[in-house]
C-alpha cells in the first residue's frame, strides 16, 4: 500500500520538483536606438550554447522566430546557461551578443542603430570618399 501511495504522489508532483532542469522564459524587445519604437519583424536567433549538465541531444537547442509589431517575442522555456543571440532587421545594424540565463522570466532589450555610413579610398589619391 505505501508504495502503491508513494507511485501516485510521484506522479502527481510537477517535473520541476523531480529534477527537470531549471529554465527560462525569455523575452526579447527589440527597438530603434533612435526613436526608440519597436521593430516589426525583427529576425531574432536564440542559439543555447552551454548549460548546467543538461543531455542536449533531448532538448531543443536553437529557435528562430520574428518579433511582433511592438518589436517583442516570447521564448518559451529555455534551460538556464548561456545563449548567444542575434537579430537581423532591414535598415539596421546587425546585433548579436551572449548572454546568461538565471532567471526564471528573463527580458533583454536590444538597441538596433540604423547602418553607418560606406567609405571607399581612392588608390590613385589616398582620399576617402563617402559611397553614395
Amino acid at each position: 500500500m505505501r508504495k502503491l501511495l508513494l507511485t501516485a504522489l510521484l506522479l502527481c508532483t510537477p517535473a520541476h520538483f523531480v529534477g527537470a532542469p531549471p529554465g527560462t522564459k525569455l523575452t526579447v524587445q527589440v527597438n530603434s536606438a533612435l526613436s526608440g519604437k519597436g521593430i516589426d519583424r525583427a529576425s531574432v536567433i536564440v542559439h543555447f550554447t552551454e548549460g548546467r549538465n543538461i543531455n542536449l541531444k533531448k532538448i531543443r537547442t536553437t529557435w528562430e522566430t520574428k518579433t511582433n509589431q511592438q518589436g517583442s517575442v516570447s521564448i518559451p522555456e529555455i534551460p538556464h546557461g548561456k545563449i548567444t543571440l542575434q537579430i537581423i532587421a532591414g535598415n539596421y545594424q546587425t546585433f548579436g551578443n551572449v548572454y546568461e540565463l538565471t532567471d526564471p522570466e528573463q527580458t533583454i532589450t536590444i538597441k538596433l542603430n540604423p547602418p553607418q555610413a560606406q567609405y571607399s579610398e581612392d588608390i590613385k589619391t589616398k582620399e576617402v570618399k563617402p559611397l553614395k
